[in-house]
């Protein structure tokens, strides 16, 4: 069971529930949170909630819907060096092609304490079919396809999603403080398509993770995952971003890439990147290159 938000027309997202058969319903609340607090409010899982309104009349088939952000998250979070394959991508980067190299981000695999850094904001954050952008001081780019988890203010996984942390391999290898600028800027980030409530899901380290790169519709790369391969637990990523700290319902927590281009690949403008994970669907974004401004002195 998923939760979208869709153009109803030009002026109007709907929020709505789709079936394990692709039909969708209508919910009567303005927001995933609000649908949520809701449920609550009654005694009821969000999933048995859900399948009280699919019991109604479908109104439209998924696929024929146009999505949006199937949530307005107030902040997305990151967690960084959480897989394998990560680490070894990150070393690359800071270590010029040295594999053999210890680095900070071994450190890091290894402790006790992971790394999670601050993504995105709902302003910052894109849907499905809209652009994400490249930097325009960046020239080794990638999109890191994560499995998000969808909280609440206390840290309970509410759903699944699948988001895009745009990355630049470059400026993060040059210095690891370049870390927000590698991280954030405009349409740096895209989640969805939908929620895959976690009240449906009996194993989430059973999801896939598929990530396939498409230029001039030439498949240029495509890795698999699973999310076993995670080194860490969900909770446990979860315990460190909310300890001391105000999370906001509706907060988005990627969990770490597992699938990274070869090390000469970089995105290109009119690429289109594809992010699909099991149960929650395909993340479709085109590729846009930001131009550099001219400095403009005082």
């Amino acid at each position: 069971m998923r939760i979208i938000r869709y153009k109803k027309n030009e002026a109007t997202l709907q929020l709505a529930v789709v079936n394990n058969e692709s039909f969708v319903f209508d919910l009567p609340y303005p927001d995933f949170m609000s649908f949520v607090h809701e449920a609550e409010k009654q005694g009821k899982t969000v999933l048995a909630f859900a399948q009280e309104f699919a019991a109604n009349e479908s109104v439209e088939k998924y696929e024929n819907t146009i999505l949006t952000t199937p949530l307005d998250a107030p902040e997305v979070w990151a967690a960084g060096v959480t897989y394998e394959k990560s680490r070894d991508a990150r070393n690359f980067e800071a270590t010029e092609g040295k594999l053999d190299a210890t680095t900070f981000y071994d450190k890091v695999y290894e402790a006790e304490r992971p790394e999670i850094f601050f993504k995105s904001t709902a302003a910052r954050t894109v849907g499905p079919g809209q652009e994400v952008y490249l930097r325009s001081d960046s020239n080794w780019q990638i999109p890191e396809p994560e499995l998000g988890l969808v909280i609440n203010k206390d840290g309970k996984i509410l759903g699944y999603t699948a988001g895009n942390d745009m990355s630049c391999r470059d400026i993060e290898g040059e210095n690891p403080l370049y870390l927000p600028q590698a991280k954030m800027w405009k349409n740096s980030c895209s989640i969805g398509p939908t929620i895959l409530l976690a009240d449906a899901v009996e194993d989430p380290y059973e999801l896939t993770i598929t990530c396939r790169i498409l230029r001039q519709d030439e498949k240029m790369f495509e890795g698999m995952a699973v999310v076993n391969q995670l080194k860490r637990k969900l909770d446990e990523l979860v315990s460190f971003l909310v300890l001391d700290n105000e999370i906001f319902d509706g907060t988005v927590l990627l969990t770490g890439t597992c699938i990274v281009p070869p090390n000469e690949f970089t995105l290109k403008e009119g690429d289109i990147i594809e992010i699909e994970i099991s149960g929650v669907g395909t993340l479709r974004n085109p590729v846009k290159q930001l131009v550099k401004k001219e400095s403009v002195a005082n």
